[in-house]
């Protein structure tokens, strides 16, 4: 007993010499890091809620106006447009993304011969940049539709399934590894009773794998919603927010217009809208951070504590 409580008070003595450095060198190492952190995120956001409210061409010629710039966007029916395009098209694709990337993890998991392989192809698309993927997807769709008589930009349509391909292919993979490091942490213990109690595939899948894999698909579907939201350079790339229509008033709204790229439109379209601009981007991310943060918490009510 003596030997094992000297051997215990001479660990929490070698602990503590060890913690002690780390503790008070801890400023010195946090300090670049949590330095960067604000110059390059905590300052910008700062700056850019504060010329939300203001008129300006550059940052130092800004004059406050209030309300004004939020008062527009809201009243803007091509803001409106997109807004309602872009909860459109991540509906869809996080449903699409998901099952895709789910069944394709299940049966790369299942033994199957070449898996690795299968899943290195699979994860290549979301190497590639979107801009190029927006481009090379445009020319095969135009291929495609040139047989018809027709071309992607001539219908809205075929610009919101060309925008979900592009997404499917590009980031099923992504999600897929995701769902693979989930599902071989399900137990083997837990699916081999469930087997030895008669459980069908199909019950073990439902009742046992899916409850265990929740934080993954918690993490898969806060992915697929924040990048749905955001998706801009494919969508420059692939339609430029084309074709175009005319709404109230002889109002212009593109029709495969989501919500970054008329963000992006309404700063570089004058230097008189730049505060518009900045107020649509606040509005934004008002918008995908509430989402977010509440399908993080509907999600996570239904993991299941391993």
């Amino acid at each position: 007993m003596k030997i094992k409580k000297k051997r215990a008070s001479a660990a929490a003595v070698n602990s503590r010499l060890v913690s002690r450095p780390i503790r008070r060198c801890f400023p010195i190492f946090m300090l670049p890091t949590f330095a960067a952190f604000c110059i390059g995120f905590i300052w910008p956001f700062i700056q850019g809620m504060y010329l939300s409210f203001c008129d300006f061409t550059i940052p130092k010629d800004a004059t406050f106006i209030g309300l004004g710039n939020y008062a527009k966007a809201v009243a803007d029916p091509g803001f409106k447009y997109s807004f309602l395009y872009t909860a459109a098209f991540a509906a869809v694709s996080i449903i699409a993304i998901n099952l895709l990337a789910f069944t394709i993890a299940y049966l790369l998991t299942q033994n199957i011969k070449g898996s690795n392989i299968f899943r290195t192809v699979f994860f290549m698309p979301n190497l590639i940049g979107g801009i190029v993927l927006g481009y090379i997807w445009s020319m095969i769709f135009d291929g495609i539709l040139k047989r018809y008589g027709t071309f992607l930009l001539a219908e809205t349509k075929y610009g919101f399934w060309g925008l979900l391909i592009l997404m499917c292919w590009q980031q099923v993979g992504y999600m897929m590894i995701i769902y693979i490091a989930g599902l071989q942490s399900v137990s083997e213990d837990m699916i081999e009773a469930a087997k030895i109690d008669g459980a069908s595939k199909w019950q073990t899948l439902t009742k046992i794998t899916i409850p265990n894999v929740m934080s993954s698909i918690t993490i898969c579907i806060f992915l697929t919603l924040t990048n749905s939201f955001k998706l801009f350079d494919q969508n420059l790339a692939l339609t430029g927010g084309m074709p175009v229509k005319f709404g109230e008033g002889a109002t212009m709204i593109n029709t495969t217009e989501m919500l970054a790229l008329n963000i992006y439109k309404t700063f570089y379209t004058s230097a008189n809208t730049r505060g518009l601009a900045q107020a649509k981007a606040v509005l934004f991310f008002i918008l995908v951070a509430a989402l977010a943060l509440a399908q993080l918490r509907f999600t996570r009510d239904k993991e299941v504590q391993q």
